[in-house]
């Protein structure tokens, strides 16, 4: 029976039992999303924990109308994105979280599979005839409040995904990314939980969403390893204003070559022969083409002078330069 239960249809099954429902649900017309909900629960995969209490005389009122009360939690403090929870959002989190009891836990996961039991025996009951309206509205009435207590267990079990992430402190992967991995954890496991083991939720959940976290860490190493290059930030500015300045350093480079090789700073022949040297410039630079730049005590050395003369003459000329270099830019 598991095995029809939980069959899964191929595609061309599948439209032809939403034609089937179309056609049946005529003189009964659905909402376009109670449709769209029922061709899910039609065509997906129909799973449940198995209980003795299902098969009971009067099971639903024995699990429903006879469990102990249940309150609904509060899940305004709830900041997933947030690293650090505010001394407020600690006071409402202690205001609205709802700690079950073991029997209360129990009967909330019976009551959660009981409604999802419900729907796989009406779906085993239609089998391959068309659906009646009536079969449709069951079949939506047990889905939603499976869907609605499940929302309720993974709601009031939130905290659990925010203590475990804080744990961990994964710090390759984004706190909200993590956060998100255990919700997903959380509600795989709100699904595949058996209450009737006597253990208790936290305990098969908690281990539920730090396997999650280590299947991310490890996932993300992979793709690391295969795409090692990071993100860097210089990739995304642009490179104008350094491009036109580097234009702009060269342009004046060059102009400076021709004011030496011209002399129109009216340089003096010592003052031209101490940057020609000190610099690897003019008539040098013809006569030596892969000559290099001199020291200031190497170019005393060779015009006869001091090294502290050689550099009060070197900024002379190149004052004279400068200005030469101005004045032209500025005509």
């Amino acid at each position: 029976m598991a095995q029809a239960l939980n069959r899964r249809y191929s595609p061309i099954e599948q439209v032809q039992r939403h034609q089937r429902l179309v056609l049946t649900e005529s003189s009964r017309p659905l909402s376009r999303d109670d449709e769209a909900m029922l061709s899910a629960v039609m065509n997906g995969k129909c799973d449940f924990i198995p209980n003795d209490a299902f098969a009971a005389r009067n099971a639903e009122r024995k699990l429903f109308t006879d469990a102990p009360a249940i309150s609904q939690p509060d899940v305004s403090w709830y900041h997933p994105v947030m690293d650090d929870i505010s001394s407020s959002a600690k006071q409402n989190k202690s205001m609205g979280t709802v700690l079950l009891t073991a029997a209360q836990e129990r009967a909330l996961f019976l009551q959660f599979n009981y409604c999802r039991y419900r729907v796989a025996k009406v779906r085993e009951r239609i089998g391959e005839s068309p659906v009646e309206p009536e079969q449709a509205q069951e079949l939506l009435h047990w889905h939603k409040r499976a869907e609605a207590l499940r929302d309720q267990i993974a709601q009031t079990n939130l905290a659990l995904v925010l203590a475990m992430a804080k744990r961990t402190r994964m710090t390759d992967v984004d706190f909200a990314d993590l956060v998100s991995e255990g919700n997903l954890a959380l509600l795989r496991a709100v699904d595949k939980f058996d209450a009737a083991r006597g253990f208790k939720f936290s305990t098969y959940a908690c281990r539920a969403i730090l396997k999650a976290f280590s299947r991310t860490g490890i996932t993300l190493s992979k793709y690391r390893r295969l795409f090692p290059t990071g993100f860097d930030p210089k990739y995304e500015r642009s490179d104008y204003s350094n491009r036109k300045r580097a234009e702009h350093e060269e342009d004046c480079v060059d102009e400076v070559r021709v004011i030496i090789n011209q002399n129109r700073a009216e340089l003096t022949d010592i003052e031209q022969s101490v940057i020609e040297h000190r610099f690897g410039l003019g008539r040098k630079r013809k006569v030596e083409p892969n000559c290099k730049p001199l020291t200031l005590e190497q170019v005393g050395r060779l015009v006869g002078l001091t090294k502290e003369r050689v550099r009060q003459i070197q900024n002379k000329a190149l004052d004279k330069v400068r200005h030469s270099l101005e004045s032209e830019f500025l005509d």
